[in-house]
């Protein structure tokens, strides 16, 4: 099978598989290739955090022309997996100079499953973009296709719990990456001082609590599937609640907007985490840390793209806040305001690559020590 992901979130990806059970799990670029049964199929989408899909391969031959492409698809016999009053959705990614329009391809995959239904059985299958009986992945790199069929459905960053959306939502898989690459797993307090609509929030509450993230889901793919195992997928899903935990850690959310914070309460709510979050009105550059203990910072500032800010003040009040309000803090932060970036007036212990949508983006790790680092490091 074949995990696609967030460009930079493949070793956390791949960890995520070995630790659930796949064998010969291999990165590539955005995606991860595995090995694993139909009950880790089920499995994969409930728990993996840093998954967007989970595809399943059919079958793959060379395409060189259009009509290649046509004739080996309208040959497979997809009767063995959809029926003829049934509907379908077909996707394509191409990265190929005999083909350049994945859209078209998509077209071409799909009139020639439809036109064998219809040569066979005078009936045509519908296409149905947003609930499809069979939702079907075509992926051609150079000359080699790969028919894959999508056991996810809507992509899994759709967790199911967001009933109330922001300005600039962040997607809830990325959100969940950056939390797994900071190290945080609820061993000390967490903070999203500018939560917006409270996916960090929520995302690290999950992770912590070790719930499914998409344990809220309406549905998956599969369970279309002509061969899906409801049975199975219950075991699963019970095995899967059972190691959910407690935490003793505190999670809190700032935000200086009221009806910003009235949309977190929602989405928390939603995913049934109130007891485990807090969210207050409250602006970051007039706070300080409440406690002496470890605290982790992990939040996703306005980059001056949706939300129109003076983001050099901006991140300079960051910098300031953090440096003067909240020493013994690790702050992670991701912007794709590089020149902003400058403005903080702190130098990163860490910069991580990623894609906030298509934004190129930096997850920056600032450590704010005790005292001077130099005095911390001599002790």
């Amino acid at each position: 099978m074949i995990a696609k992901t967030l460009y930079g979130l493949e070793e956390l990806l791949a960890s995520e598989l070995r630790q659930l059970g796949a064998s010969e799990v291999e990165k590539g670029v955005r995606n991860v290739s595995f090995m694993g049964d139909t009950g880790f199929m089920y499995k994969a989408n409930l728990c993996c955090r840093t998954a967007i899909k989970i595809l399943k391969p059919i079958t793959g031959f060379n395409v060189f022309t259009e009509d290649d492409l046509y004739q080996k698809v309208n040959q497979f016999p997809w009767e063995d997996h959809m029926h003829s009053n049934e509907s379908l959705a077909v996707d394509a990614t191409v990265f190929s100079k005999h083909f350049t329009h994945s859209k078209y391809i998509a077209l071409k995959t799909k009139d020639a499953i439809v036109d064998r239904f219809r040569d066979r059985e005078g009936v045509r299958p519908d296409v149905d973009l947003d609930h499809p009986t069979l939702r079907i992945n075509v992926h051609i790199d150079r000359n080699i296709c790969t028919l894959s069929l999508d056991s996810s459905g809507q992509s899994l960053h759709k967790r199911g719990y967001k009933v109330a959306q922001t300005i600039a939502p962040i997607n809830e898989v990325l959100a969940a990456g950056m939390v797994m690459l900071t190290g945080w797993s609820g061993q000390c307090d967490l903070l999203d001082p500018m939560c917006g609509g409270g996916t960090i929030l929520t995302e690290a509450a999950m992770i912590a609590c070790n719930i499914p993230p998409n344990l809220n889901r309406e549905e998956f793919g599969f369970e279309n599937w002509h061969d899906y195992n409801p049975d199975l997928y219950e075991l699963i899903e019970a095995s899967a609640i059972k190691r959910i935990r407690e935490i003793p850690c505190k999670i809190t959310g700032f935000d200086k907007d009221e009806r910003e914070l009235s949309k977190a309460k929602a989405n928390i709510k939603s995913a049934n985490l109130q007891d485990f979050i807090s969210v207050r009105k409250q602006d970051f550059f007039e706070s300080e840390k409440e406690i002496e203990k470890p605290l982790f910072i992990i939040f996703n500032p306005p980059y001056d793209e949706r939300l129109q800010v003076d983001a050099d003040q901006l991140y300079a009040s960051i910098g300031t806040t953090l440096k003067h309000g909240y020493p013994g803090t690790q702050a992670w932060m991701i912007s794709s305001n590089f020149d902003a970036l400058k403005h903080v007036g702190l130098r990163p212990s860490r910069k991580i690559k990623l894609y906030n949508g298509k934004l190129e983006s930096r997850f920056l790790k600032y450590e704010m020590y005790e005292g001077s680092k130099k005095k911390r490091s001599n002790t």
